[in-house]
């Protein structure tokens, strides 16, 4: 993890700042609440605050505060952290089961008998990747339908504002969307325990389907440059709606925010690393829009 070692919480043993540091100490229950209408950056700056005004009120009023290390190699002795793991995977084995439904459609629409060959075989590929999670969250004494189930609603209110038109649109769809999604996951999984990482990791490297939306997208461009106009709208489209529906799930879902913003006993990224953070994603975006060839 990026800040492991420096994992701290504020425990307030006794005094009248007891209960103000209990109510704004995270997700668990009781504990505050994700700012309706607000995204991740506003939460970050509604949890600083928050945690500041704690601090100073139990001081202030002579409650003693210990600074406690979180050093354990999991963290899966903290509920909240454990909550926010399940929404995780079950938010990314979500993506790999819609995915495997998705690219088994796109292959339905692909003009050539190799071009069908190849999407089912990633589509299997994203079956296995389901398959893992599955097994995980089973380990984790969570069942995946549970886990996946808070996450359903946006996923597919995403799918049915996104419908492809066409061959092309659905490979830019998964070219764009799924970027966007494996650029977030990874992000996160600095800040989670190793054996989560490594899976996460794992189920997000490429099966070869970017190569390939790649080299039939541009196949496409060179035989009619119309087609890189109206793929370019159809890519905005996608990212615009994909952020709404991240939104929607991470004011929904307060664990699973945890695990970037902290909260818990857990540190999380600063204001400034969050921005970093949605730099890389949105640089990482502009660069596949221009492998696709469609770059302003």
């Amino acid at each position: 993890m990026r800040n492991q070692a420096a994992r701290r919480r504020c425990v307030s043993a006794s005094g009248p700042g007891a209960s103000e540091c209990a109510r704004t100490s995270g997700s668990s229950p009781g504990g505050a609440r994700f700012p309706p209408g607000r995204h991740l950056y506003h939460w970050t700056v509604y949890r600083q605050v928050r945690s500041t005004r704690c601090s100073a009120s139990s001081a202030a009023r002579g409650g003693p505060i210990s600074l406690v290390s979180v050093t354990a190699t999991d963290g899966f002795d903290d509920p909240a952290y454990r909550d926010g793991i399940v929404d995780l995977l079950g938010l990314l084995g979500l993506g790999e089961l819609t995915g495997f439904e998705r690219m088994a459609a796109d292959a339905g629409l692909a003009p050539t008998l190799a071009d069908k060959a190849a999407l089912a075989g990633m589509a299997v590929t994203e079956f296995h990747h389901f398959e893992h999670i599955r097994d995980r969250l089973g380990e984790l004494g969570a069942s995946v339908d549970e886990a996946m189930a808070p996450f359903r609603d946006a996923l597919e209110q995403f799918h049915a504002n996104t419908a492809p038109a066409d061959w092309l649109e659905g490979l830019v769809k998964a070219y764009v969307g799924d970027g966007i999604a494996a650029d977030f996951y990874r992000e996160v999984a600095e800040e989670v325990d190793p054996l989560t990482r490594q899976l996460v990791l794992e189920v997000l490297a490429d099966a070869g389907h970017a190569d390939f939306a790649v080299e039939r997208v541009r196949e496409a461009i060179a035989a009619d440059s119309r087609v890189a106009g109206r793929l370019a709208l159809w890519a905005r489209r996608l990212v615009g709606e994909a952020l709404a529906q991240a939104q929607r799930v991470a004011v929904d879902r307060d664990a699973l925010a945890v695990l970037v913003v902290g909260g818990a006993g857990r540190a999380g990224l600063d204001l400034a690393e969050i921005g970093q953070l949605f730099a890389r994603i949105t640089r990482k975006h502009a660069d596949r829009m221009t492998k696709l060839g469609l770059s302003p």
